[in-house]
């Protein structure tokens, strides 16, 4: 989820640099639905959910064996836009808004 979460986030800020990421994770879970053996290429997507806060918004992830058509496990994290300079929170930048809005899925559809 970490590294799904921050490619995704990266590629909206445009960059390919860690130390842009405005983002402090609130909370995570991850629930798994399926057994996966040592080895077992999965595959992830994000997605965010829709509505978004004003300065939260919330992740999606689904992992599937593609081999097996299963679903192996859904997780979500709460991201809170974060000024880490002024230790405070902050609003969801606006171009960020946007592409985080054009992408946003029901979290109750598609299997999320």
């Amino acid at each position: 989820m970490e590294t799904l979460r921050s490619e995704y986030y990266l590629g909206l800020r445009q960059t390919t640099d860690p130390h842009q990421l405005d983002i402090i994770i609130a909370e995570a879970r991850c629930r798994y639905l399926a057994p996966v053996l040592y080895a077992t290429e999965l595959v992830g997507e994000v997605a965010p959910a829709r509505p978004l806060g004003r300065n939260s918004f919330t992740l999606l992830y689904r992992f599937t064996d593609e081999r097996q058509h299963v679903v192996t496990a859904r997780g979500q994290t709460a991201i809170v836009t974060y000024d880490y300079a002024r230790g405070t929170k902050k609003p969801i930048p606006n171009d960020v808004r946007s592409a985080l809005e054009r992408d946003g899925v029901d979290p109750k559809g598609e299997g999320w």
